[in-house]
């Protein structure tokens, strides 16, 4: 583990916590507006490539913050497109 990747990782993690907040205004809102999926797909494609990036360069803390961000990335997207459908 070094300083760099635990930094990485932090940031990863934290990410994650800024995503879960508009997934949780989308649970409350029920509405998609003002919003691409693009640009949500493009980032959840980028965090699943990291999760095979970051073990192939040892970096063990970025991989666990990916995996947080591409989850929590999944779970929007998900919601993007099933809100998005109804509205």
């Amino acid at each position: 583990m070094t300083v760099p990747d635990v930094i990485n990782g932090s940031f990863e993690v934290g990410g994650s916590g800024a995503i879960l907040l508009s997934i949780r205004q989308l649970a409350k809102d029920k509405s998609v507006r003002g919003f691409h999926w693009g640009q949500l797909g493009f980032f959840t494609s980028w965090g699943v490539w990291n999760l095979f990036y970051y073990p192939h360069l040892g970096q063990w803390t970025s991989f666990i913050g990916g995996c947080c961000v591409t989850l929590t990335n999944a779970i929007y997207l998900g919601m993007i497109f099933y809100y998005g459908r109804r509205g």
